[in-house]
């Protein structure tokens, strides 16, 4: 017979072994150090922080502030679990407003290292009045106030990380880890706040030193002018919603997503709801591997935010979350969506005066991009401005039921009155200097990529990239308004199928014609395709029929029509698109790029490839080493 187990007495901890434990909701690597003794430095209105680490942050982190400081009186009580500045009711509570609120951070550190504290409190900040001198408090027990030299603000030094917890300090990696993750700490924090100045030195070296700046330095000097080079600035506000920042091109995107950085009123967050909007809006432009690169600040009332679901507030809770998503996610597809005929220049701004978001996500942001007739510029993938911007006026049929070909079809596009082909670009256009973002084809290079002139230099076009896109956005459009236009074939073409294959496009005839196609058996295991969609007829119908029917038999018509609709109208727009070492006339391509121009998201092909790049005259007499 099995003895029935004693359950140990309750008991009270003692008062040193629940510090630890706290420390443990706080304190898990001395990155995590650092980012509470920032946060306490910047919520006392520091201006200046400097930064010193030993062995990764484990033996030493010493940070230094000019901020306002503790008064004598009141070290010992900062020491203390539950002891803050920044909350004194529950509305405080309900509306934080600063970064550090727990009041747990120095007491955790206490807990599990050697923490001292210097401070010298200033009396007034505006004649930067100080107390007389400043005082210093250690942490360990019984510990007296003893006086010391400080100019003004605070001193926190924590030294010898889990030196009385050694069991937790096994787990800790190696210095090299360790330091990397307190630089990235510093720079989630130093991004929110470029009008604080921040060192950083690691064993007696600087390795990070950033002076006090706007916003597009700051992200420059953290993320690397190519990261701006290659972004659209976002400023985007609908009622009480507000986001700002930079959104990558897809031609930025990453292995990994380490250049991804969101804040909740200044508070750096991984928060799912938003990176969920975020990935959502880049979802046409990106490889399923591969992830977008951004840095976004949304401010919101605080009010309708709870930063208390994490003991190190990284992750938040909005009161209307599918009014935040919705909010974020347009404002971001707009800015990434923009036409190249209207693309705004990197200081324009995408705003909106509409009214604030409710439940259901109404009033959401539209862009507003400057007015041509105002002397806008457009703007090239990356940032740089075109010439005057000249919208192309002409009708576009390309691949409307009864032309010949998807390419041919782009002749219509460049006809003049008189019926005749426009091969160069009006004499009145050149004469005035009025080009096109993209500007007139020249020539074609190898049957791949179109030369084009326009009023920067020289424009080179992936032909089957653009056309890519082009197909796939008419595709998308059309099946929303339910009119994919189907081109009857000729003569049908006929090959050999499996019977579920057979058997699908006759269970599945519906959903089949709404995609533009029309499918009949043959045989047992034959079918002819009758119809192609009308944007696709330059396409081999057989291929494009085998292409759907196996995506059929693979994901089912339910899940084809809803979460991988847009997967495979690319896989047909990639099927019909123009290919490779076809030669195109100088009309054709002309037409081609006056439909890029007026495309959404042109300037990438479904894959997250450019479709374009812009050599202007200066990059060209750079290299000739012209004018030296």
């Amino acid at each position: 017979m099995l003895a029935t187990p004693v359950t140990p007495a309750i008991r009270l901890l003692p008062d040193l072994l629940v510090s630890q434990i706290a420390a443990g909701e706080v304190v898990d690597r001395p990155a995590s150090v650092l980012k509470e003794l920032l946060e306490n430095a910047l919520d006392a209105g520091s201006s200046t922080i400097q930064i010193q680490l030993e062995e990764g942050g484990v033996k030493l982190i010493r940070v230094s502030d000019d901020g306002s400081g503790i008064a004598r009186d009141e070290l010992a009580l900062a020491l203390t679990r539950h002891a803050t500045s920044k909350i004194s009711s529950l509305d405080d509570l309900e509306r934080v407003g600063t970064l550090g609120f727990r009041g747990e951070a120095l007491a955790s550190v206490a807990g599990v290292a050697r923490l001292t504290l210097t401070s010298r409190q200033r009396l007034d900040r505006g004649d930067r009045a100080t107390a007389a001198h400043a005082w210093r408090l250690g942490g360990e027990p019984g510990a007296s106030l003893e006086p010391a030299a400080l100019l003004a603000g605070s001193v926190v030094e924590m030294r010898d990380l889990y030196y009385n917890t050694p069991a937790r300090r096994k787990f800790l990696k190696s210095e090299r880890s360790e330091f990397a993750h307190c630089a990235e700490a510093l720079k989630r924090i130093a991004l929110a706040h470029p009008e604080v100045a921040f060192t950083l030195a690691h064993n007696g070296r600087v390795s990070l030193n950033l002076a006090r700046s706007d916003a597009r330095k700051r992200v420059g000097a953290i993320l690397g002018d190519d990261f701006l080079a290659e972004s659209r600035q976002l400023e985007a506000q609908a009622g009480p919603l507000r986001v700002s920042g930079y959104c990558a091109l897809p031609a930025y995107s990453r292995a990994r997503a380490d250049a991804q950085y969101c804040y909740v009123n200044g508070r750096f967050v991984r928060d799912k709801l938003l990176a969920h909007a975020l990935r959502e809006a880049y979802h046409d432009l990106l490889h399923g591997s591969r992830y977008p690169a951004y840095c976004l600040f949304l401010e919101i009332d605080p009010a309708t935010v709870d930063v208390n679901v994490h003991p190190q507030k990284t992750e938040v809770r909005f009161r209307d979350s599918r009014a935040v998503h919705q909010f974020v996610f347009h404002a971001v597809q707009g800015l990434l969506a923009t036409p190249l005929a209207t693309a705004p220049t990197a200081s324009s701004s995408f705003t909106s005066s509409s009214p604030p978001l409710s439940a259901g996500g109404e009033g959401l942001a539209q862009a507003r991009w400057p007015d041509a007739a105002a002397g806008s510029t457009a703007a090239s993938a990356d940032g740089r401005s075109f010439g005057s911007r000249v919208p192309y006026q002409g009708s576009l049929r390309v691949g409307e039921p009864g032309t010949t070909g998807t390419y041919l079809a782009f002749v219509d596009a460049t006809r003049s009155p008189d019926g005749s082909l426009a091969a160069s670009p009006p004499a009145s256009a050149a004469a005035d200097g009025e080009l096109p973002p993209l500007g007139y084809a020249l020539a074609q290079l190898h049957g791949v990529y179109i030369l084009s002139q326009n009023s920067r230099g020289l424009v080179v076009v992936d032909m089957h990239a653009a056309h890519e896109r082009i197909l796939y956005e008419k595709l998308k459009g059309g099946l929303d308004e339910q009119q994919v236009a189907t081109q009857a074939l000729l003569i049908p073409a006929v090959f050999s199928a499996e019977t579920i294959d057979v058997a699908a496009a006759e269970e599945h005839a519906e959903t089949l014609r709404r995609l533009g196609f029309d499918l009949a058996p043959m045989g047992p295991r034959q079918l002819a395709v009758r119809g192609v969609p009308a944007l696709l007829q330059a396409a081999d119908p057989a291929a494009l029929a085998r292409s759907l029917l196996s995506e059929l038999r693979e994901h089912g018509v339910s899940q084809l029509m809803t979460a991988r609709r847009n997967e495979l109208l690319a896989s047909m727009a990639c099927h019909g698109a123009v290919r490779a070492r076809r030669l195109l006339s100088v009309a054709e391509m002309n037409a081609l790029l006056r439909q890029m121009e007026e495309t959404e998201r042109a300037d990438h092909c479904n894959h997250g490839r450019p479709t374009w790049t812009q050599l202007t005259m200066a990059d060209l007499d750079r290299h000739f080493l012209r004018g030296r």
